[in-house]
């Protein structure tokens, strides 16, 4: 009988441990790893964070996928730094930013984005580089503002057609995303999650692997996911990218981002093409090359270079070629300044 009243005791404190460790953790992290940047208030209680590096001409702004922060960016934006200015940034609901006040469609993240710019002192011109959907992002921030930007580089963008609702075979995906998702938000609080990517990517592993077990065949195939996509990346952001995934805003933010895929496609789909804006399109090799029309709906003047050794990570598989397109553009805008001041 006594140890059946203890149960109930010892649960709570291992909920309360879990919180305490959770707290802590999230604490650390953010004196530790977030000091490299800053943080730019955009009204309605959001403060989005922006890290700059560079210096020089036309700004170069660099705009992550669907569920990834800056650090996605790590080594080219480091890698372009020494020929421009550079800025990357966490949109709302993810890394370091405050949690997201809008739907996570491109017009409002292009919206905010200038805002950010504005807010942070940072002038046009711009050069855009957008990986997958936030290259949808950055053809919206091109439309909105188009006297702002002199060139745009899209790494493999979202291909509309491939999501609802014109593909409705891709609705459960999302919605098997979006319940992931919610279920990880309360495992995050509980300072689980924390245990399970601090062991996958800063020590040896074998608690994700256990976990990821428990969950069965979705858990493993997760877990083979991360291991693919983030071993590409430099193994010192590994433990910032286990910094966020430990939060629970992160999940709540990523969440946000699987639900707006829908209103994403429809406001895309209405979209103008970009007109006199010159667009460097990188296609991987293991995708089949967008076609012509494709091409004339995203601008009039739309270059596409297929990257050979590449799948959907173009700047994790082939950095060299992301930082030679962004280095045509830096030239082909010093080029257009110094002929206009002539």
């Amino acid at each position: 009988m006594y140890y059946i009243l203890l149960i109930p005791g010892v649960a709570a404190a291992l909920v309360a441990a879990g919180f305490l460790y959770q707290w802590l953790g999230s604490h650390y992290d953010r004196l530790r790893y977030a000091r490299g940047g800053r943080w730019i208030d955009i009204g309605g209680r959001c403060r989005l964070y922006l890290l700059e590096k560079g210096s020089g001409g036309a700004t170069v702004l660099f705009e992550s996928g669907i569920a990834a922060t800056n650090l996605n960016w790590f080594h080219i934006q480091e890698k372009v730094s020494r020929f421009a200015t550079t800025a990357s940034y966490d949109r709302g609901g993810l890394g370091w930013s405050s949690p997201c006040r809008t739907p996570r469609t491109p017009g409002n993240i292009a919206t905010e984005l200038h805002d950010l710019l504005s807010g942070a002192g940072i002038k046009p011109p711009y050069i855009l580089v957008g990986h997958s959907f936030g290259g949808l992002v950055m053809r919206r921030f091109a439309l909105l503002y188009p006297e702002e930007v002199t060139s745009i580089v899209l790494v493999d963008p979202m291909r509309c057609e491939e999501w609802p609702p014109l593909d409705p075979t891709k609705q459960a995906f999302l919605d098997r995303g979006s319940q992931l998702s919610s279920w990880a938000i309360p495992i995050a609080r509980l300072g689980l999650a924390r245990l399970a990517v601090t062991s996958l990517l800063c020590r040896s592993g074998r608690i994700a692997e256990r976990l990821a077990g428990a969950a069965g065949n979705g858990g493993k195939h997760v877990l083979g996911r991360i291991k693919g996509e983030v071993g590409k990346m430099p193994q010192e952001v590994w433990p910032i990218v286990a910094a966020h995934w430990s939060r629970p805003g992160y999940y709540a933010g990523m969440r946000s981002h699987v639900l707006a895929v829908p209103d994403t496609v429809r406001e895309m789909l209405e979209s103008e093409p970009i007109r006199g804006i010159p667009v460097l399109l990188l296609t991987p090799g293991k995708s089949s090359p967008l076609s012509e029309e494709s091409l004339r709906q995203i601008g009039d003047n739309v270059q596409q270079v297929i990257a050979p050794a590449s799948a959907h990570w173009i700047h994790l598989d082939e950095p060299q070629l992301v930082i030679d397109s962004i280095q045509e553009m830096v030239t082909a805008s010093t080029a257009e300044a110094i002929a206009a001041v002539g």
